[in-house]
């Protein structure tokens, strides 16, 4: 299944929780936090303006994109978990390895 976002929406994959802590400690499940980064699966075809036209979106496609923990709606689809948040709850694009 594919999810196409409307409008200011897009569609983002939490990226994978970290397993050991920047000092070495292995993290069990439980003490993992919601990962606050993910990969920009698809976008919507922007937001739409009082004079009918269309402001495409700051993110694309493949973008590394860093959010709060708990912004968006989570999703279920066949290969796991997604989640369906607007544009303004995106605070970031990363760049380079962060």
């Amino acid at each position: 299944m594919k999810l196409v976002p409307l409008g200011e929406k897009v569609v983002v994959r939490r990226l994978e929780a970290e397993d050991v802590t920047a000092g070495g400690i292995v993290l069990p499940d439980a003490a993992k936090e919601k990962p606050k980064q993910g990969r920009v699966l698809s976008v919507g075809d922007g937001r739409l303006l009082p004079d009918g036209t269309r402001v495409k979106l700051s993110v694309n496609e493949g973008d590394r994109v860093l959010f709060h923990a708990y912004a968006g709606t989570e999703v279920k689809v066949d290969d796991g978990e997604l989640l369906i948040m607007g544009e303004d709850e995106i605070l970031a694009i990363v760049n380079g390895s962060a």
